[in-house]
Formats: structure tokens, C-alpha cells, sequence
């Protein structure tokens, strides 16, 4: 449990706090309790995964003078001129993540669809004026799969431990997940049989809107009538649906404006 004082309140993406030498800050956010105390001369940083509920909603934050059992393992960071200043940012998972609909579906001949994906993010600890990155923290338990045709060809993902959802509104809003919309188009002559795709998460910037929600730009997959490859394309801004929104976070790895991204289709879907 988190300690309760006067100063426990929710936390907050993109916003500095500042603590005086003794102080520990303590989160609980997603499956991972994370604790991080300023000294006179060095940081640390302790993290937990913890047992939460199926899908914990909340970020609890909260700063006090009480460190965790001296189980938990502690990293160590010689300070540089930070003033105190402590901030947190999201980060999209660093390899592509593969997704799954909520059950299989099929997309007929010359049609489309939009799932709409929450995938859990990163957290990195950042101090001082100039955002020096000290740390960063999954903030569920990342689980490796392997997509592609067999063993040789295909690629290492995370797997997602959420759905793919056709509703909008039937996708949970949490903060430390972020919604992708992903428009699949089916050109080809046969129905196309969805039970699970790669989406690109490390190419995806991250953008916060008025409630606090976390969004990034949407996806448009579109496979081709030869089977042979599938061309994929990043919207340049979130949809209209996110409401208004401001920049949070870039994309881990960029791609040329404009620029649309052909991979095997086998490695594509699964």
C-alpha cells in the first residue's frame, strides 16, 4: 500500500516536481510501484511490480520521508545540477507490438475496418531544467512473442495484454496505456482473416488531450492484392475523436515524412 500524507494526489505526465534532499516520491501506476528519493549528492530509484487488479485505473503519487524494505534493489545517480526537479514522461514500447482483436475477424474483399489499441507504456524519469533521463520503467510486465512465417523469418515483438476493439468507447482509458486507432484495408481479391497483426509502436509519438488521455497519430495498413506485402502509413496528428491535443513525447525512432513503410506481409500478420 502507499503511505497516505497531505501531499498524495494523482501523478502527472510531462509536469516537474520538485523535492528537497531526504524526500521520496512514491507512484503506483499501472503493475509497477516506483520510488525515487533525492540526496544531497545522488538520485535513486526503486521499482516493484506489484499483484494489481485486472486493470488498475489509477495514478496514485505521493511525497514523504519513508523509503521501501531494503529487499527492493536501488539504483544510484551522482546529481549534476538538476535544482531538485523531478518529471515523468511516457514512452511507446521500444519493438514493434503485436495486437490481437478481441476475437478473430474477418475483412471482406475491398473493405476496412478501425481497431482501436491501448498498449502499455514506458516510463522515464527525467531530471533537472534539461530533462536528463535517468531511468526507464515498463510500467506492466513485458512479455517477447515472435511473429512471422516460421523461426528464420519474421520478427521479436511484445505481446500486448490488451484487445483490439472496433468501439471506441469499449476501449479502457487508463494512463499508462495510449489508444492508437488502426485502419485496415483489405485490397486484395479474398477475405483477409485478422487474428493478429504488428503494430509499429516505436515509430509513434505520444499526445495528451484535455482529460488527460493519451493518444497517438493513427495507422493505416493496407494489404495488397498480391499477398506479398503490405504498405503501412502514419497519420501526421491524432484523429478528430481525441479532441484537442499537445505533443507529449516524440516517436522512439523516426520515419521520413510522408514516407510509407512496406514490410512482409507474413511478418505483418499472423
Amino acid at each position: 500500500m502507499m503511505e497516505t500524507t497531505e501531499s498524495q494526489r494523482d501523478g502527472l505526465w510531462a509536469h516537474s516536481y520538485q523535492l528537497a534532499s531526504g524526500q521520496t516520491q512514491q507512484h503506483l501506476l499501472g503493475y509497477t510501484r516506483l520510488w525515487v528519493t533525492l540526496l544531497d549528492l545522488e538520485w535513486q530509484i526503486r521499482e516493484q511490480k506489484v499483484d494489481a487488479d485486472a486493470d488498475p485505473q489509477l495514478w496514485v503519487e505521493s511525497i514523504g520521508h519513508t523509503l521501501p524494505s531494503a529487499d527492493i534493489a536501488v539504483q544510484r545517480f551522482v546529481r549534476s545540477g538538476d535544482n531538485g526537479m523531478v518529471s515523468f514522461y511516457p514512452a511507446m514500447a521500444s519493438l514493434p507490438t503485436v495486437i490481437r482483436p478481441y476475437q478473430p475477424l474477418t475483412i471482406p474483399p475491398g473493405a476496412r475496418c478501425v481497431l482501436y489499441v491501448g498498449t502499455a507504456l514506458w516510463m522515464k524519469v527525467c531530471v533537472g531544467e534539461a530533462q536528463v533521463e535517468l531511468a526507464e520503467v515498463p510500467l506492466a510486465p513485458p512479455s517477447l512473442t515472435w511473429l512471422g512465417r516460421n523461426t528464420c523469418e519474421g520478427e521479436l515483438c511484445y505481446a500486448s495484454s490488451t484487445y483490439g476493439r472496433l468501439a471506441l468507447e469499449a476501449v479502457p482509458k487508463r494512463p499508462w496505456r495510449a489508444v492508437t486507432p488502426v485502419t485496415i484495408i483489405n485490397s486484395r481479391a479474398q477475405p483477409l482473416l485478422l487474428e493478429r497483426f504488428s503494430m509499429p509502436t516505436p515509430l509513434l509519438s505520444l499526445h495528451r488531450n484535455g482529460q488527460g488521455q493519451l493518444w497517438t497519430p493513427g495507422i493505416t495498413v493496407e494489404c495488397e492484392t498480391d499477398m506479398s506485402s503490405a504498405s503501412l502509413h502514419i497519420e501526421p496528428s491524432v484523429i478528430a475523436e481525441a479532441g484537442w491535443c499537445e505533443t507529449i513525447a516524440p516517436a522512439r525512432e523516426k520515419l521520413a515524412k510522408g514516407r510509407r513503410l512496406v514490410r512482409a506481409f507474413d511478418h505483418m500478420f499472423g
